[in-house]
């Protein structure tokens, strides 16, 4: 019996030896079932997230949802991937590494730019006259951001935009006509979270999620689905939003279908002194609201400016000049104006 015993001895202890040889593979029974469910709520986070926020993709969701996560067995599967049989070596798979994606994003054209890339009007010279952004002065807390159909400079300040940046023309808004409106809105995660608006901050405050670039202006699918982003809106009265700036809207539209080039459109929110704000996140309240529009083929630009309030009536628009010295924003400071 003692001779038996001694036999059966070096093998445990080779089948011990076993288990701890290789990097990432002594994985117990317990740990592969954490893993797996882990991965698999994550998973059911990363569909629905995506759903819910059309510009995110799923390939940083995920990324950024596993590096936040600090867990012994998920350590490991960064290291070394998801564990294999004991006996098989498992190997990254070459090219994939953290952040790739540019060969996605760059298959199609109207493609919101990876993260990194997103927040330069670089990424974007569609949207402004001559290629080239308003030089205006940097103030904290502003962030550029770039979309398939417009532009946003948002100020993390007041959870709005600054202005939204737009390019129209007859081709671009036959392309409009008959795309279904999503009314999907979703706060835009590209934002620190302190300096964005939330979905909540707009419940029961009175006020309409007010577009500062029309969902009716949106050429795409993708385009009209980010359109509902956060960051292309401010708390507008709700009277005004359906009444007398629908209007401008709606007559912006038809200057463009009738210009023979490209139309190009700055529009925001205007804050004179102590501002009302909404929500736990503090959404300013703008006094009034502006639309530029500048035809590049004439240099011919007029500025709608209105209250946001229910009694606003339809008025003439005002200059480009007055409307700078109201503001301070030369917004066609890269564009030669025709003289008076």
């Amino acid at each position: 019996m003692t001779t038996a015993k001694n036999k059966k001895a070096p093998a445990r202890k080779r089948s011990s030896a076993k288990k701890k040889s290789g990097p990432g593979l002594g994985f117990s029974r317990f740990q592969k079932f954490s893993a797996s469910a882990l991965v698999a709520a994550l998973a059911s986070f990363q569909i629905a997230s995506c759903s819910l926020n059309p510009h995110w993709s799923a390939g940083q969701l995920g990324a950024a949802a596993l590096s936040a996560i600090h867990i012994p067995a998920l350590e490991a599967l960064r290291k070394f991937g998801w564990p294999m049989d004991q006996g098989h070596t498992h190997r990254p798979q070459a090219g994939r590494q953290a952040g790739s994606g540019a060969a996605s994003s760059g298959s199609h054209p109207a493609s919101v730019p990876a993260a990194s890339q997103a927040t330069r009007f670089a990424s974007c010279p569609q949207f402004f006259p001559s290629g080239r952004p308003p030089a205006l002065q940097a103030q904290p807390q502003q962030r550029e951001l770039c979309f398939s159909g417009f532009a946003v400079l948002h100020s993390g300040l007041t959870k709005t935009p600054v202005f939204v940046a737009e390019r129209l023309n007859r081709q671009l808004l036959l392309q409009s006509q008959g795309l279904h409106r999503t009314d999907r809105f979703y706060a835009d995660a590209r934002l620190p979270r302190v300096e964005r608006s939330e979905l909540d901050d707009y419940k029961r405050s009175g006020f309409s999620r007010g577009h500062m670039a029309p969902a009716a202006d949106m050429t795409s699918p993708e385009a009209m689905a980010q359109s509902f982003s956060l960051a292309n809106m401010v708390p507008q009265n709700q009277e005004h939003n359906a009444g007398v700036w629908s209007k401008v809207e709606q007559d912006t539209r038809k200057y463009a279908m009738r210009a023979q080039g490209d139309v190009f459109v700055f529009t925001g929110p205007v804050f004179s002194g102590p501002a009302q704000t909404i929500g736990a996140n503090q959404v300013h309240v703008p006094d009034h609201l502006f639309k530029l529009v500048y035809d590049a083929s004439t240099g011919r630009s007029w500025v709608y400016w209105q209250a946001n309030s229910a009694d606003t009536r339809m008025g003439p628009p005002i200059s480009y000049e007055e409307f700078t010295r109201r503001t301070g924003m030369p917004l066609l400071s890269n564009v030669r104006m025709p003289r008076a």
